[in-house]
């Protein structure tokens, strides 16, 4: 019988349930921040003909911190995109092997979009360029080795462990 859900939420261990309850909250911290901060920019510019400068460009930083948070969690929870034709036929040893090399290689794509990131986050750290206010493009940047870090060592787990029965 498949395991419930919730029966796989609690056999996790208490301090990663702790790190994707953190996970979590930030996510929907963001996207809360976004969907709010864009529409009190938009009645301000609609109903007082202005609004805030610092607006535009921290919902652009908003929006890469939503999409690397959300590909983070859809990623923990088994939900990313994938093609799954070769799941629906293989069976047994093929089947492993096939999630082996998926896995590894999305791995190995996220490893090196990390390594990058974090050339991208120390030279605007050299350079000094502003995003917006007092925080540096740096700053916002982050998620970037890390978000994709995360992925990285999230695929190579996936690639070695045995896949799970799909949830009703």
């Amino acid at each position: 019988m498949d395991a419930a859900p919730g029966d796989r939420a609690r056999s996790t261990p208490l301090p990663l349930r702790w790190l994707h309850a953190a996970e979590t909250a930030l996510l929907v911290a963001a996207v809360l921040a976004l969907v709010g901060l864009s529409a009190a920019q938009i009645v301000a510019r609609t109903l007082f003909d202005g609004g805030w400068a610092w607006v535009d460009p921290l919902t652009r930083a908003l929006v890469l911190w939503t999409a690397m948070l959300g590909a983070l969690a859809a990623a923990r929870d088994d939900r990313h995109i994938n093609l799954d034709a070769l799941t629906r036929l293989l069976r047994g040893t093929p089947l492993r092997f096939a999630r082996f090399v998926t896995f590894a290689f999305a791995a190995g794509v996220s490893a090196l979009l990390a390594w990058y990131g974090w050339q991208l986050v120390l030279l605007d750290r050299e350079s000094g360029t502003p995003a917006f206010g007092f925080v540096q493009a740096w700053h916002v940047e982050l998620i970037l080795p890390v978000g994709f870090g995360l992925l990285a060592l999230r695929f190579l787990v996936r690639a070695f462990v045995r896949p799970q029965p799909p949830s009703p």
